[in-house]
């Protein structure tokens, strides 16, 4: 009997295409407008291919109460880093304040430069 290969659904077969994932923000809206969605692309892929998912979304621009806006689902951001996925820094940054992981480095500098040109205004 010849040897077929598995289909990937019977759990034995071997994925030849793999390409290594990321998760990192695509930017939708206008130019005065900008707002993103938070995505899990291939990372070597170009520009124009479609993200195999869009797990949130982040709204830069502050509201009437001061706030930016970010609402991500935890369970599918914890299955993507279990996969392997990269995970660009300014979401990481973001996943720390929100208490997911360790709070980033980056987060403390910026808050302390904020602090030193208020002082100095």
């Amino acid at each position: 009997m010849p040897r077929m290969p598995l289909h990937l659904a019977s759990g034995t077969g071997v994925s030849s295409n793999y390409k290594q994932k990321a998760i990192r923000f695509v930017r939708y809206g206008c130019a005065n407008r900008p707002f993103y969605h938070i995505v899990v692309i291939n990372r070597k892929s170009q520009q124009k291919n479609c993200p195999i998912e869009q797990i949130g979304t982040y709204d830069k621009s502050t509201n009437v109460h001061n706030e930016k806006l970010i609402a991500f689902n935890y369970e599918r951001v914890q299955h993507w880093i279990g996969q392997g996925s990269k995970i660009s820094q300014p979401f990481l940054e973001l996943l720390g304040l929100a208490g997911m992981l360790p709070i980033h480095p980056k987060t403390y500098i910026n808050a302390w430069r904020n602090r030193t040109s208020e002082k100095k205004e």
